[in-house]
């Protein structure tokens, strides 16, 4: 039993990092603290001054936990590991943790190769020249039409061979053959001249884009000339390219540096980080990153968990950061940083000039984003709980979130199917899906296949609640026990009727509207109460309807025609004596398909692995 008042008098005076755990032993938040017991001990002090956000979370905690360091860098370090592990509920999240390419080169191999690389390998100091990295990039088809370009350009080697040690010991490769590489591997270029070529991929790579631009347009002409008009057409590809690549480099800076600017806009409850990545004083690409739930949070506590989160994930850390305004721990994590990059880290606050522009026009940027994504959320909500609510106002009913939808599909009564689909807030719930293989009823009768299905599920459902109420569980672990507020069904008055029966008979009280249809198989109108109602077909509560009734009809129909599929092959087939399922998958993969296997001899049959002549002369009798 944790006893709280104890566990707090237990706390160090010293620098580390605790862990809030609820009732189900989840991490909810983790901090770090110069001084354990005095921090810890501020959350469940009487007139505390917390955000909402917080005092939600104080009132979840049922225990902590918590690990001394030996310093407060080293408790960021171990803060910034645990947040990026488990994705604590109540600390600010950065929802975007992606990674970014890089374009390593191989300096220290007597050939040298480029490639794609996903983080900056540690080396020793003396072995860093060996290896150059470029980027990060921002998109990876921006990396891969790089390295592509690079290849047709100067034609560098991209595979793995052991050069010099394996020269001659094959022939080229494709690529030889399709002029984008010299073939190093069978000594057709030698060291020097491939190394003096490469030395021009550096200065591409390092932004200079002229002199490859005028060799390949004085080549371009010279083809032109001899009138080879392809090969002229193949420059002028490449030049359209190295330019193309060129626009997205623009020099944003005269100082040769790396930095990265930062720049934040928020409303109430949401934020969003822009980013731009400067290197050699390049602008190489942007991005964006957003923040959900931050009502009550400063733009300094926004700021910091982006950089904590971030660039802790990141393999490249550039030499300076630029934000908007002073942080608390600015100097702290400017440390850290130093110590991850191996060099030193600067974090300012830019007052003046070009630097100060650059942050603010990342605050631009963002604040745009914001607005755009607004406005797509708006459309969104629209769509979906826009158009519930105009549902639960047609049939009256308050807090319609959850619906529950049913189908069946058969070919003639065979291998009867029912599906459920399931919509929460307006939108496809796809985890709680269900598929019902029908099981009492034979023959194409969709009202007993209904009435199956829905008993299935509703009973189920309540098995389910009684078990874990007589464990002490809670009811929402249950597959089946989240009953829906309504459920629509795939037909009109008699659809309707079976599912009322069934919740009559299970005494449940869940309201039930069918799908009118017209000619065309479409929804004309709903069927609720005995009463036929009639929806817009422009309104948006007859689209989420639309999407209800073709999700369900997908749902039902893929899982029949799996089944169906199985079934044709297993009755035709294992019909067979001396077919079982080896000799069938044998049959099936040499031949690809029964009606293959009907044409095939039986000298042919007998070829297929595990067949032999007696089980062959079998399956050919069978099928003639």
């Amino acid at each position: 039993m944790f006893d709280l008042e104890e566990e707090l008098k237990k706390l160090p005076n010293s620098p580390g990092v605790y862990l809030m755990h609820d009732k189900q032993d989840q991490i909810i938040y983790v901090g770090k603290a110069v001084n354990l017991k005095n921090r810890v001990r501020q959350y469940f002090q009487a007139g505390r001054n917390v955000t909402s956000k917080i005092e939600q979370m104080i009132s979840l905690i049922d225990h902590f936990e918590y690990i001394v360091t030996d310093s407060e860098l080293e408790a960021l370090v171990l803060e910034c590991n645990l947040i990026k592990e488990h994705s604590p509920k109540y600390n600010t999240m950065l929802k975007d943790g992606k990674g970014y390419p890089f374009i390593k080169v191989t300096l220290g191999e007597a050939y040298p190769r480029i490639m794609l690389a996903y983080e900056i390998e540690r080396t020793k100091k003396e072995e860093r020249n060996k290896v150059k990295y470029f980027g990060p990039y921002t998109s990876m088809t921006a990396v891969k039409d790089i390295i592509e370009l690079i290849r047709k350009i100067f034609c560098v080697r991209t595979c793995s061979r052991n050069l010099p040690k394996d020269i001659g010991k094959q022939r080229p490769c494709l690529y030889y053959d399709i002029h984008q590489c010299k073939a190093p591997c069978a000594g057709y270029i030698s060291k020097e001249e491939y190394r003096k070529n490469f030395g021009q991929v550096l200065d591409f790579l390092n932004g200079n884009f002229g002199e490859i631009l005028s060799m390949l347009e004085e080549k371009m002409k010279n083809a032109s000339e001899r009138m080879e008009y392809e090969e002229a057409a193949e420059y002028r590809d490449l030049i359209n390219s190295v330019r193309h690549i060129a626009q997205r480099q623009k020099i944003t800076s005269s100082e040769l540096a790396d930095r990265d600017m930062v720049g934040l806009a928020r409303t109430k409850d949401e934020a969003v980080v822009q980013v731009f990545f400067i290197r050699s004083g390049k602008l190489i690409g942007r991005e964006h990153f957003y923040f959900k739930n931050i009502s009550g949070e400063t733009n300094v506590e926004i700021i910091t968990a982006f950089i904590k989160q971030f660039y802790a994930g990141t393999p490249y850390i550039p030499r300076e950061l630029y934000i908007q305004e002073e942080i608390e721990e600015g100097e702290l994590l400017a440390d850290w940083l130093t110590t991850k990059k191996g060099q030193k880290v600067l974090i300012k606050v830019p007052k003046k000039g070009e630097k100060e522009r650059l942050v603010e026009l990342a605050i631009k940027n963002a604040s745009i984003v914001l607005q755009k994504d607004a406005e797509r959320i708006q459309r969104e909500e629209a769509k979906t709980k826009g158009a519930l609510k105009q549902l639960g106002d047609i049939l009256n009913l308050i807090g319609l979130n959850r619906i529950e939808s049913f189908d069946i599909s058969n070919t003639n009564g065979f291998e009867s199917v029912g599906s459920m689909v399931v919509f929460e807030n307006g939108k496809p719930k796809r985890a709680d899906y269900r598929k019902f293989k029908i099981k009492s009823v034979k023959g194409p009768d969709d009202y007993a296949s209904m009435y199956e299905v829905l008993t299935r599920r509703l009973a189920h459902g309540i098995r389910e609640r009684e078990e874990l109420r007589r464990n002490h569980k809670d009811e929402s672990l249950g597959s089946f026990t989240k009953f829906p507020e309504l459920i629509l069904m795939d037909g009109g008055r008699g659809q309707v009727n079976i599912a009322l029966k069934v919740l009559d008979e299970l005494k449940l009280n869940i309201p039930v509207c069918g799908m009118v249809k017209d000619d065309n198989h479409r929804t004309r109108g709903l069927y609720y109460n005995n009463v036929e109602l009639s929806i817009t077909e422009n309104s948006e509560v007859f689209r989420l309807i639309t999407r209800i009734q073709d999700e369900t009809h997908r749902f039902a129909i893929e899982y029949h025609r799996s089944l169906r599929g199985k079934a044709q092959v297993k009755s035709v087939l294992d019909e067979i004596e001396g077919v079982g399922e080896v000799r069938r998958k044998a049959l099936l993969r040499y031949f690809k398909s029964v009606e293959k296997i009907r044409e095939a001899t039986v000298s042919e049959l007998a070829e297929v692995p595990s067949m032999n002549e007696q089980v062959a002369q079998k399956v050919y009798q069978f099928f003639h």
